[in-house]
């Protein structure tokens, strides 16, 4: 029995003798702020805050190669916010249908889904958004409240990453749309 009771106090030894090999060496600290301003979203006409933008067809043939772009199609965020005046903008969270490298959204999978081609979100000034990244660099431009309106615009189109192939494309992205 005597023996029995050495290992256990060996094995207990070494696991507290690696965690204090681990020291703290700072602090992080979060800084935040909560609105009080809130928005009707109308989502492209919809009226709803989620909604559906239809991209037109376009044959595979006009996105043969990276970076060839086609059916660029218009949507509208309109926001009506208790605020009167101020800047808003869109902000693309990241997630599974952001492509990391590239901000465009990649296409659901599944059979019969287009190969080599992704969702690019452009802004009013037709600049590429980067969907997930950080808010600063997404491209995404403010918009002045006036009496408490905006419009947030911005077009969305199929972006070649190589010869594509023919069939669905469809994606997806969450947004959250920043207050002053």
């Amino acid at each position: 029995m005597k023996f029995a009771f050495a290992p256990v106090v060996l094995a207990a030894s070494i696991v507290f003798a690696a965690q204090s090999a681990h020291a703290v060496d700072g602090t992080i600290t979060f800084n935040g702020n909560i609105s009080a301003t809130s928005c009707t979203i109308n989502g492209n006409g919809s009226g709803a805050k989620s909604f559906t933008v239809t991209l037109p067809t376009v044959s595979a043939s006009t996105l043969e190669t990276a970076g060839a772009r086609a059916g660029r199609t218009p949507f509208v965020i309109a926001l009506n916010c208790d605020a009167d005046t101020g800047a808003v903008h869109t902000y693309f969270e990241p997630g599974p249908t952001t492509d990391a490298s590239t901000g465009n959204l990649v296409l659901n999978s599944g059979a019969g889904t287009a190969t080599n081609v992704q969702i690019g979100l452009l802004n009013s000034n037709f600049t590429p958004i980067k969907a997930g990244f950080a808010d600063g660099v997404q491209n995404s431009l403010p918009v002045d409240l006036v009496g408490g309106v905006a419009n947030l615009s911005y077009f969305a189109e199929y972006v070649a990453t190589d010869k594509a192939t023919a069939g669905a494309a469809n994606s997806s992205v969450m947004y959250t749309i920043a207050y002053p």
